[in-house]
């Protein structure tokens, strides 16, 4: 029998319909007490005025709806784009500022602000009497500032903030303007889809390399380009406190400006087009371009090709003028880096790179400030006679700092620091800066002196540090380190003797406090309460163990509460962890973190499923060490197998651990860990695997740590890809993936892929694509669902698993 077309479109629409109703399941809540973790207050954010005496406190919402994330959303040239705002689609926003003086007087909410809308791009005025600020309204962003002193906000000006792109807000020096950038007023209406395409999109090369990692969300049309370019066109206003507006400049591609520190000048990058199909937007054309106060053109410094052929090897960069910015110490000089090497890491040179410095009224040619032996890395100022210039070489791990003098170019004058990245004892901290009065940050300088604030990591864990260092002799002072039993972290130096400090304890969540150091006296200065004081009996301990070969490891062991080993015996147990690469053994077993920081408990993490009665080993060591000639990735497999059993080991040792019930899991690459884990081993009794990428044949060009390219070690490739040994895995893994996942090679296809494959050799797997999800999850029925699958998982296949070899699947409700 012949069936009309338009009856067998019906069938086929119901067919598909009765397919996606089978996997269909509504959002489930997760049991108690998860459920407390999904409304549980969250603290705010600080950011300190430029004096460093006073708070705004920048309060944040709870956990928005799915109806939130599902909000329509331009994915284009590796970008999230909301397009009713021209914003970013997945930035989240604070719902309120107030200000808190250094005391313990209370905060004073700052009235004015739309209750409807969402405060981002908080900025300081250099001379902190305002603040400025964005707000999400229904359909444009709005630009408000606040007076400290009145505590009151307003609306500056009539204009629509152009935010899609960094930088879209700028204090003038003087303190009493910005520089914003706008969708211009007379903008045309979105490019409409075409019905119809005009031809093929054609790709070509001609024999050039052009490697490129793998990235997501990238312009594949025309159509995609003509969005894409209406998004970023934009106008530069000079807008004054009193809300006088005045165009500065003409309209470009994302046109994003910096004032020199005098204000006479204004830097502004623009993008220009040919776009690419195969690399973001970071990488397309753009040029570097001089305005005067007036919007005058004063000189196009440099104008950039697209970089569509980086050389993949770690440490590679562009060619060309690149990190242009002002000198933060000079009236207006402009400051670059270009690459002396071709900007490749793969070839060997004496010299990589070469900073260069210009003047006003920049007529004259660049000075050659400094050539460097590795890749460049900032620059620090401090003043006409004082920088210190940062450097790095990622196959050597090694880190370099060192002193110039600004006004005798050409030579480092002294090594002050030179060290390998993975070595956490060595790190000398970070230097300390101070705002200057046209809100550029310098040195923080007490004659030959600077001050350093660092983690302190040692074989007792992290004790922060606040330390003065002498430039000449080496040696430091140390003027604050934390003490038992709490973790407490210098923030910002107030005066002399007194600094701003963040405190925990085990039982105490995080709180700024005011700590004299001459005195030895200590003041509270807020008092954000305990998040989930009802969970907070859950007990908290180091664990310290060595692998196999003698490399020490550790994890930090959570325990239920009222939990004895002795009365109870061991527990199912769950380990999460994500594997780190090192050169060198020595620094992979040195220890990190401490045990004073505060029992957090993140929806995110595996520290939740104390509360359902498991031990969980949270931040378990899992190093991949690969000496000298050998990389890492070389024995990756065994070594997260030695890894994993010494956790066990240790657990077992300690009593607590069932080594018959004991779980694996991990995000990202924690993932793809968990899946070679499983693939493997016959260590645990199941898997949770988020947001994985389980074939690297898909990533050819390079993945994680790993620089060699697929046709270089396909072995490599092929060893390391658990979707190559998925006949292998012999337990239940549960794979949860965000359908929208943007994170470069973590594409969602990765986790179908392998589930399809576990299901195709009839291994026992779940797949749980969360809608509108990126490669973490943010809406509140995702992160509820998400603690659902994991525990009903866990429940199913470990905790009630005993020494059962057949356990049956557990029931799908709601179908």
């Amino acid at each position: 029998m012949k069936y009309p077309p338009i009856l067998l479109c019906i069938l086929f629409m119901v067919t598909l319909n009765v397919r996606s109703a089978e996997a269909q399941l509504d959002y489930q809540a997760p049991p108690a007490p998860l459920d407390r973790l999904l409304d549980a207050p969250v603290t705010p954010s600080v950011r300190l005025s430029p004096d460093g005496t006073l708070m705004a406190l920048l309060h944040r919402p709870g956990l928005p709806s799915i109806a939130d994330v599902a909000a329509p959303e331009m994915r284009l040239a590796g970008m999230r784009i909301n397009p009713r705002i021209h914003g970013p689609s997945r930035s989240t926003a604070y719902s309120g500022i107030s200000f808190k003086s250094l005391d313990a007087s209370p905060a004073r909410p700052v009235a004015g602000i739309p209750e409807s809308g969402g405060v981002r791009n908080v900025s300081w005025a250099p001379d902190g009497t305002h603040i400025a600020f964005t707000v999400d309204m229904v359909d444009r962003i709005d630009l408000y500032v606040v007076e400290v002193s009145t505590g009151t906000a307003h609306q500056l000006a009539d204009v629509a903030v152009n935010d899609v792109t960094y930088g879209s807000i700028n204090w003038h020096p003087d303190s009493q303007s910005l520089l914003v950038r706008t969708v211009p007023e007379d903008q045309a209406d979105m490019p409409a889809q075409p019905l119809a395409p005009e031809g093929p999109v054609i790709q070509e090369n001609l024999g050039e390399e052009a490697p490129a990692r793998t990235y997501q969300d990238l312009l594949s049309n025309p159509h995609d380009e003509d969005l894409f370019a209406w998004f970023m066109t934009s106008q530069i206003l000079h807008i004054t406190l009193d809300g006088t507006v005045t165009p500065l400049g003409p309209v470009g591609l994302a046109l994003t400006p910096e004032p020199s520190p005098d204000g006479q000048y204004i830097l502004i990058r623009e993008m220009h087009r040919p776009f690419s199909y195969l690399v973001p937007a970071s990488r397309f054309p753009h040029s570097y371009t001089i305005y005067d106060a007036q919007g005058q053109l004063v000189k196009e410094v440099a104008r950039l090709p697209l970089a569509d052929n980086v050389p993949v090897a770690f440490g590679s960069t562009t060619k060309g003028p690149r990190s242009m910015a002002w000198r933060a110490d000079a009236p207006a000089t402009l400051v670059w880096v270009e690459a002396l090497d071709g900007g490749d890491a793969g070839v060997d040179a004496t010299l990589r790179d070469e900073v260069f410095l210009l003047d006003a009224p920049f007529e004259s040619d660049p000075v050659s400030l400094v050539k460097l032996e590795l890749r460049y890395g900032g620059i620090l100022w401090g003043n006409e006679s004082l920088a210190l210039v940062m450097e790095t070489w990622w196959s050597t791990r090694q880190q370099k700092t060192s002193l110039l003098n600004p006004s005798s170019p050409g030579e480092i004058t002294k090594v002050v620091f030179d060290r390998s990245t993975e070595d956490r004892y060595s790190n000398p901290g970070t230097f300390q800066r101070i705002r200057t009065a046209q809100g550029t940050s310098v040195l923080r300088m007490d004659g030959d002196q600077l001050l350093l604030v660092g983690t302190g990591a040692s074989e007792d864990g992290d004790r922060p540090f606040l330390r003065k260092l002498n430039l000449d002799t080496g040696e430091t002072i140390t003027l604050f380190q934390s003490e038992a039993p709490y973790y407490e972290r210098p923030v910002s130096i107030i005066d002399a003797p007194r600094i701003l400090t963040v405190r925990e304890s085990v039982d105490d969540p995080p709180n700024y406090f005011v700590r004299d150091l001459e005195e030895g006296s200590l003041a509270a200065v807020t008092n954000f309460e305990h998040p989930y004081p009802e969970l907070a009996a859950m007990t908290k301990e180091e664990l310290n163990y060595m692998r196999a070969d003698g490399v020490p490891l550790k994890a930090t062991l959570y325990l239920p509460p009222d939990y004895n080993s002795e009365q109870d015996g061991p527990l199912p147990t769950l380990i999460w962890a994500y594997p780190r690469e090192f050169k060198n053994a020595a620094f992979a077993g040195q220890r990190s973190g401490s045990p004073f920081r505060f029992k957090y408990m993140s929806y995110s993490g595996a520290i939740p499923y104390v509360t359902q009665g498991y031990a969980v080993l949270d931040g378990t060591s899992m190093p991949v060490i690969g000496e000298g000639e050998e990389e890492p990735n070389d024995t990756f497999r065994e070594q997260l197998v030695a890894n994993a059993q010494a956790a066990i080991d240790a657990g077992v040792v300690r009593g607590v651990v069932d080594p018959n019930r004991v779980a694996i899991a991990g995000h990202s690459y924690g993932a793809f860990m968990t899946a070679n884990l499983l693939a493997h081993s016959d260590l645990f009794r199941a898997g949770i695997a988020r947001s994985g990428a389980y074939n690297r044949t898909l990533t050819p060009f390079g993945f994680q740590r790993e620089e060699r390219l697929f046709w270089e070690s396909p072995e490599t490739y092929y060893t390391m890809s658990p979707f190559m040994h998925a006949d292998k895995v012999n337990e239940p893994i549960l794979l949860i993936h965000g359908e929208a996942d943007n994170n470069s090679g973590t594409f969602p296809l990765q986790s179908r892929r392998f589930y399809g494959a576990l299901k195709g050799l009839g291994k026992t797997a779940r797949l749980v694509m969360l809608p509108h999800e990126s490669h973490g999850y943010r809406a509140r029925e995702s992160v509820g669902h998400v603690l659902w699958e994991t525990t009903r998982w866990l429940d199913t296949y470990v905790k009630n698993a005993e020494n059962s070899e057949n356990v049956t699947a557990p029931p799908t409700p709601n179908l």
